[in-house]
């Protein structure tokens, strides 16, 4: 591990750190302040106090890195390095008082041959008690109430009749809503934990393939790490490597290649 990468992975822990000292102090409060963005999402007053710690904090401490964030925009993507943050991921189990939702905190950084990499992530959901992370070529770990961080690993289940497939719901899926459905039909189970959840399960080997049809950069960069650090395949539904593509497709990578073509649309 190069020391400014271990760096690097230190911050985002305290990013993390600072965000959910501010969602979990909003988390089921009477006075919460609820509000809906143009794409008629809500967003609450943690998500925007989440976002602007963390910003607050990476302009201390990496003033020449660019930012992406679900709330407050984008500044200086055109750099080698830049932070890419969801405050609150699950904004709607947040409002409801559903536990799982989480701050979501990568870090992409340019390579020589332009190819942009998630190189650190830090899944954060502290109303279950659990914190992700995975800094590039260290493995994937979870650490559950603050006890000593496990290493984890994704599942070695390579046939779709004994695999766990989890989703979100079947919003968005267009011309590959058939498909998917006949997917889920010939999986051993199926569920719906939806949003991060979903892919940190395959992280932890509980879960073998997680797909979502329409995701913004801020839902995945985190996640992206994670799963390929736990020996997984990230990618869109296209079987697109990364988590730039507008889609999120987590697997063991056993599966993975199976689900891509099970997934195309019939031409």
């Amino acid at each position: 591990m190069s020391t400014r990468r271990g760096e690097d992975l230190a911050l985002a822990h305290r990013l993390a750190d600072a965000a959910d000292a501010i969602t979990l102090s909003r988390y089921q409060a009477i006075d919460l302040t609820v509000t809906t963005k143009p794409d008629n999402t809500p967003v609450t007053d943690a998500d925007k106090s989440a976002e602007d710690a963390i910003r607050s904090l990476l302009h201390a401490h990496r003033p020449d890195d660019g930012i992406v964030g679900e709330e407050f925009g984008t500044e200086g993507t055109e750099k080698n390095r830049y932070w890419v943050i969801d405050p609150i991921d699950g904004t709607k189990n947040f409002l409801r008082g559903v536990p799982t939702w989480a701050t979501l905190i990568g870090l992409i950084e340019k390579g020589e041959d332009g190819i942009e990499r998630v190189i650190v992530g830090v899944v954060s959901a502290p109303a279950l008690f659990r914190r992700w992370y995975a800094l590039e070529g260290s493995g994937a770990f979870v650490r559950v109430n603050g006890e000593v961080p496990k290493r984890i690993n994704v599942s070695s289940i390579a046939k779709i009749e004994d695999a766990s497939i989890s989703h979100s719901d079947f919003i968005g899926w267009g011309s590959r809503l058939a498909p998917f459905r006949a997917l889920l039909d010939k999986a051993w189970r199926t569920r719906a934990h939806g949003d991060f959840w979903s892919h940190m399960l395959v992280a932890e080997g509980a879960v073998d393939i997680a797909v979502e049809p329409s995701l913004a950069l801020w839902d995945m960069a985190a996640l992206d790490i994670i799963v390929r650090e736990a020996g997984g395949r990230f990618t869109n539904v296209d079987g697109v490597d990364g988590s730039l593509g507008g889609s999120g497709l987590s697997t063991n990578a056993a599966l993975h290649d199976y689900v891509v073509s099970a997934l195309k649309v019939a031409g």
